[in-house]
């Protein structure tokens, strides 16, 4: 039983340091893109910017709760610690959450494609794209 607790707690952390990592390289590809853009001055440029972190972010977080839960659930699962769990995947949750509606513009339960016709088209018009 103990072999298989450390082979858990290695899978876990080997998905939070995964986590760690996309956000890391994430930010790194994100900026050296941004620098290197011809018109990174731009407000086009700069919300890609402020875009491609924020899905770097996303999911990063969404490795790192996966970690914690697997981590809280089945290696040490006291009700404090699942507590703490609990709070953590809804601060994490939200923060995901408030990414998500920030890259893609809209509620998380509504479909993008239907967007257009509610703003007659504007949203995926090649005018938008410029």
């Amino acid at each position: 039983m103990d072999t298989f607790l450390e082979v858990i707690d290695a899978i876990a952390l080997f998905i939070e340091v995964l986590g760690v990592a996309i956000i890391v390289c994430g930010f790194a590809i994100t900026s050296w893109r941004f620098l290197h853009h011809r018109m990174f001055h731009e407000q086009r440029a700069f919300m890609h910017y402020r875009h491609g972190i924020a899905r770097a972010l996303i999911l990063g977080l969404d490795f790192l709760i996966a970690g914690d839960v697997i981590k809280t659930v089945i290696i040490a699962n006291t009700g404090q610690q699942v507590a703490t769990l609990g709070v953590i995947v809804l601060i994490r949750a939200f923060l995901a959450f408030t990414l998500h509606v920030e890259v893609e513009g809209h509620w998380p339960w509504q479909d993008s494609r239907y967007l257009g016709a509610a703003d007659g088209g504007r949203r995926n018009s090649p005018e938008r794209e410029r």
